[in-house]
């Protein structure tokens, strides 16, 4: 090669640059074959670099440019100042050669006329004795692989001298060859895609282990959103330079799809924040013809060799995979059984099994369930799932609106059960208290790991008064939120530890809030306490994880809350989702808030007056004491925060039944209904009975107390539950036997396959008024129920209230052609009850009358559900939805299916998170019980001895008396026997120094915080523990240090920052989820804590 080198250093402007800059220079002045010229390419303000006279001493020129402009940008503005025979030496300002780098890579040169470019070892500049990179490979779908980054450099690569490509940093390029990086890569790369053109055109790269160059090691950037995109669009734009002219069309049509399938990888392997970049690089991949053209033609000039020559450097799937594999099945740290079969739990869940058959035996034979707010469901999944979706609603006329999304909850619900979807439903009724007992006892397992309080917990949880009363009256909405709330708690309370428990609590929590709006508040404010507890403790992951727990929530209520808005009706967001029930709750007086505070949503005392024919039972409202004593106690425990923060979900919870029983936003006809306070009382039952485990966890430690205290806290729940229970065996409970449609059979025979058929349901009412309702389909169903009607203090969409009223009236007019407009087939004037009053049955026979006497008004009959009557000419066609609406309604579905299908992937547990979650306490606020840790020797003062009195005799072992750490020295125990009064020698300097000569070798061979770094799973674990690197006091003991403490160290590490996923948001997978195994997408590229390579090199 030429004689002559220049080089290029390329420098940014920053707060460090002018230094580190500064350093690169005195780093190519000690340089023992110094470079023949320098150019320095300032992006960015070169005012300081110019100002500089170490910078005007050293350099030739100094190119002033534009602060985005990349590597291979920068070095293209300085390649017309490089001699056509000189080689080219690229630099950057972080980089600072040894004193012989350029001499090991001008000589690498020269030993290989074949070569064209040489790299340096790169290490960084914070531990010269960690690589950088020395040498890359690729994938065969082009994914680039630095195999040494990261290593502890102990010379395992230097025997290597061929690689494919290497970081651009550093490289020395031979002149005459026309080598320079492409600028289509945007920044990254570079040195790799040298090295491929390089071997293309006849030539290799040679690595120069001698050549050490150090270099910030990037941590700081790798792993951002920034990197993701630039590495991402570097490896797309290589594989449209690389490919065959054929295939270039089909891969740039599969740029798209690709980002699809690789976002779906992403979530799966807990990495959100590369979804993003992915997008942005396919769709600037997409718009870069002219670059994939430049950088095409630039190959083809000077390409001599086949893509054959490229294979052999290529890193193949089996080579990824063992280089990324962490030893999967194999858990470091803490790893505790769960305990649920051997811990009695599946016997507790057996056991509310057959309490529940036993109560609810003859709901098996009905069709579905009535009474209360119960109503059947669609017939059809289609159907549901269509009443979820934004459009026209099931009641009323031209009524287009967002839907409720407790009609969500109901699709998925009965789409668990196809044949009969109403059928769902009558089956959480058998299920509905082992499905408590199991949430309750998953609940716990957050809490405590004792077996028998979290039986209490699941039992507790099943019998509490307002999920027994909810099941008694009918109440799908707050029995589906008894059961969800459990297994909300248990995934938000572990949230900031990694993307898989937020998003299993980010879609719980949606399905919570779907059930009981009015708990929004509350939500809301535990959502911020504990992003701010989080950033208070600088964990910034788990604050950003936090955060992802509403956007489902949000995003779901979006619509309706849109509308509601629009609408002047934003209150009615905290209506009860449903049916609108009227029933005997709590009121807001004085006797209500006490029945409140007893944890009952109604007045009636848990039924017990009404069980025992007494007028009064005062001392129910007692009976839940022992639980609330239990739970204050929690917060002066040693885990007096999980205590508190179970009182505070408790006070949250209370405070939204106190409110809910005071708020009226919803209407049965013209009765206002308040809120249910049941859901409030059933978020601060979970608080109250989360403080109580706490306190029988912690606070009483004797075995035969705690039980006491748990079987009296328990008892006073069972007695409270009694009354309820005995109502469904004796037939007392609201609930009864429905059917699978609230119309008569030949509405329901003419609707089955035509749902748009309308039915105007006239019902006289006990005050002399005539309610109407238009419902369409076979049937008034739950799922159609929306708060965009129950909420209405006007006739939403277009108002027939006038039109009933004449129809039932002397007045003349053509009814049929009014109600065909509409779309109405049928009108239906139901039937009168029991307790019809006289009033009502003379509004029905004069309706009955009036309907009878309308021409054009055909007479089906009289049946179970009143006298139905169809029009005797077709009615027009329900009218669609408007473009506009139609294109309203595919935004919000998209939107929504989007946020819900991203949130689901990221719950999805893998391997690796199942191996993450493993490793640190499944309880919330219980770090791992530490190793002993040795104790580090100190140096004892000489103790002077009396020149009278002899020294002891040098037969004295002074290991044995200082080994034992911890224990006493004989001198501060006791004289030595036969030397009364004497100062024994055994703490002579000599003594000590020689024993910390022994043991200090193993010690700082033992180097535990490298160790702990690459075992640990987040980068706040990475910090070294000042405790883990203490000396031992015996050989032996620094042996033992160096095999266990760090990889206890790292777990608890881990539990303190509450991270257990090894980088889960690192938008870099360091494997591609295209080179991963197809039957298991983005596994490997979630297992990227350590390698074993790594560990044997360590």
């Amino acid at each position: 090669m030429s004689a002559r080198v220049h080089a290029v250093l390329v420098a940014r402007s920053g707060a460090t640059s002018l230094a580190r800059l500064l350093r690169a220079l005195d780093a190519l002045a000690a340089q023992t074959r110094r470079p023949d010229a320098l150019t320095i390419v300032a992006c960015g303000s070169s005012s300081a670099l110019r100002a500089s006279a170490r910078v005007a001493e050293a350099a030739e020129a100094v190119i002033e440019t534009k602060a985005s402009t990349t590597l291979a940008e920068a070095v293209a503005l300085a390649f017309p100042r490089v001699a056509a025979d000189a080689a080219l030496w690229i630099l950057t300002e972080d980089c600072a050669p040894a004193p012989a780098a350029l001499a090991q890579l001008a000589g690498a040169l020269e030993r290989s006329p074949a070569a064209a470019i040489a790299a340096p070892k790169l290490v960084s500049a914070l531990d010269e004795h960690r690589i950088v990179s020395f040498g890359q490979s690729m994938t065969r779908l082009g994914r680039a692989v630095d195999p040494a980054h990261g290593e502890l450099d102990q010379g395992q690569h230097d025997g290597m001298d061929d690689a494919l490509g290497a970081d651009a940093r550093g490289l020395l390029l031979r002149g005459g060859r026309g080598l320079r990086p492409d600028a289509g890569l945007g920044g990254r790369d570079e040195g790799l895609d040298l090295g491929i053109r390089a071997r293309l055109a006849g030539g290799r790269m040679v690595l120069a282990a001698g050549a050490r160059i150090a270099v910030d090691d990037g941590a700081e950037a790798e792993g951002t959103a920034a990197d993701a995109f630039a590495r991402r669009r570097a490896q797309l734009h290589r594989r449209l330079s690389y490919a065959p002219a054929a295939v270039v069309p089909l891969h740039w049509l599969s740029l798209l799809p690709l980002a699809l399938w690789r976002s779906i990888t992403h979530l799966t392997g807990k990495r959100p924040a590369a979804v993003l970049p992915e997008w942005g690089a396919a769709a600037v991949a997409m718009v870069s013809g002219s670059a994939v053209a430049r950088s095409r033609r630039a190959i083809h000039a000077d390409r001599s060799a086949s893509w054959a020559s490229i294979a052999p450097l290529r890193v193949t799937r089996a080579q990824l995979r063992q280089r990324l594999d962490d030893g999967h099945g194999t858990e470091a740290g803490v790893h505790e059984d769960l305990g649920f079969f051997s811990g009695g739990g599946a016997w507790a869940v057996l056991a509310a099994l057959v309490a529940g058959v036993a109560l609810f035996a003859s709901l098996l034979a009905w069709p579905a369930l009535g009474g209360g707010a119960l109503l059947p469901l669609r017939q059809t999944v289609e159907a549901l799932w269509r009443d979820a979706a934004y459009g026209q609603r099931g009641f009323g006329v031209d009524v287009v609106g967002p839907a409720d999304p407790f009609s969500g909850v109901l699709a998925v619900l009965g789409s668990l059960w196809p044949g009969s979807p109403s059928y769902a439903l009558l089956l959480l009724w058998v299920a509905a208290l082992p499905l408590a007992v199991l949430g309750g006892w998953f609940a716990a397992t957050r809490i405590t790991d004792k077996p028998g309080l979290r039986i209490l917990a699941g039992v507790v949880w099943a019998l509490a008064p307002t999920f027994l009363i909810a099941l008694a009256e009918g109440r799908p909405a707050a029995v589906l939120l008894h059961l969800l709330l459990p297994w909300v708690l248990h995934t938000a309370l572990v949230a900031q530890r990694s993307w898989g428990a937020a998003g299993a609590a980010s879609l719980l929590t949606a399905a919570a809030l779907a059930c009981a709006p009015s708990l929004a508040p509350a939500f809301v404010l535990l959502w911020l306490v504990a992003i701010v507890w989080l950033l208070a403790r600088r964990s910034m992951r788990g604050a950003v994880r936090m955060v992802w727990v509403l956007v489902p929530a949000v995003v779901v209520f979006a619509p309706l809350a849109i509308w509601h808005a629009a609408h002047g009706t934003l209150w009615a967001l905290l209506s009860d989702p449903g049916a609108i029930v009227v029933a005997p709750q709590a009121t807001a007086d004085a006797a209500g808030r006490l029945s409140l505070l007893a944890g009952l949503p109604t007045m009636d005392q848990a039924g017990w007056p009404a069980l025992l024919g007494m007028k009064d039972a005062s001392w129910v409202l007692w009976l839940a004491a022992p639980l609330a004593v239990l739970a204050l106690v929690s917060t002066i425990t040693r885990r007096w925060s999980v205590g508190i923060g179970s009182l505070l979900v408790a006070a949250a919870g209370l405070a939204t039944a106190f409110a809910a029983v005071g708020v009226t936003v919803a209407f049965a006809q013209s009765q206002a209904v308040p809120l249910w306070p049941g859901t409030g009382l059933s978020l601060a039952w979970i608080g109250v009975l989360g403080g109580a485990l706490v306190t029988l966890d912690c606070a009483i430690t004797r075995p035969a107390l705690r039980s006491t205290a748990a079987l009296i806290a328990a008892a006073g729940v069972v007695v409270c539950a009694v009354p309820t229970a005995v109502s469904f065996v004796a037939g007392t409970a609201t609930i009864q036997r429905g059917d699978l449609t609230t119309l008569p059979a030949y509405v329901n025979a003419q609707a089955r396959a035509d749902r748009e058929l309308g039915t105007l349901v006239l019902s006289a009412q006990s005050d002399g008024a005539l309610a109407s309702t238009v419902v369409w389909g076979a049937s008034a169903t739950l799922g159609a129920q929306s708060t965009i009607i129950n909420t209405a203090t006007s006739v939403p969409g277009k108002d027939y209230t006038e039109l009933t009223v004449d129809l039932v009236s002397a007045r003349q007019f053509d009814a049929p052609k009014a109600l065909g407009a509409l779309g109405v087939r049928f009108v239906l004037l139901q039937a009168g009850t029991d307790k019809e009053t006289s009033a009502e049955r003379s509004l029905r026979l004069q309706s009955a009358t009036a309907l009878d006497q309308r021409a054009g008004f055909v007479r089906v009959g009289e049946t179970a559900r009143g006298v139905l009557w169809r029009m005797d000419a077709e009615p027009a066609a329900r009218a669609g939805l408007g473009v506009g609406q139609r294109a309203t309604a595919q935004l919000v579905v998209t939107v929504e299916l989007i946020v819900l299908l991203a949130a689901l992937l990221l719950s999805i547990p893998t391997r690796a998170s199942r191996r993450a979650a493993r490793a640190v306490p499944r309880a919330v606020g219980v770090l791992p019980e530490r190793a002993p840790r040795p104790v580090k020797p100190q140096r004892e003062r000489p103790v002077r001895v009396s020149k009278k009195r002899k020294a002891a005799p040098a037969s004295v072992v002074v290991p044995a008396v200082v080994a034992a750490p911890g224990e006493a020295l004989a001198s501060d125990a006791a004289p030595a026997s036969g030397t009364e009064g004497e100062a024994p020698a055994v703490v002579e300097a000599p003594a000590v120094a020689e024993t910390l000569a022994v043991v200090e070798a193993p010690a700082v061979a033992e180097t535990p915080a490298e160790t702990a770094r690459e075992a640990t799973p987040d980068d706040a674990a990475a910090e070294p523990d000042a405790d883990a690197i203490e000396t031992a006091a015996e050989p032996a003991a620094a042996i033992e240090t160096a095999g266990e403490a760090p990889e206890q160290g790292a777990a608890d590490t881990a539990a303190e920052s509450g991270d257990p996923e090894p980088d889960r948001d690192d938008p870099d997978p360091r494997p591609d989820p295209e080179d991963s195994d197809p039957e298991d997408p983005g596994a490997a590229a979630a297992e990227t804590a350590s390698t074993p390579a790594k560990e044997a090199d360590a």
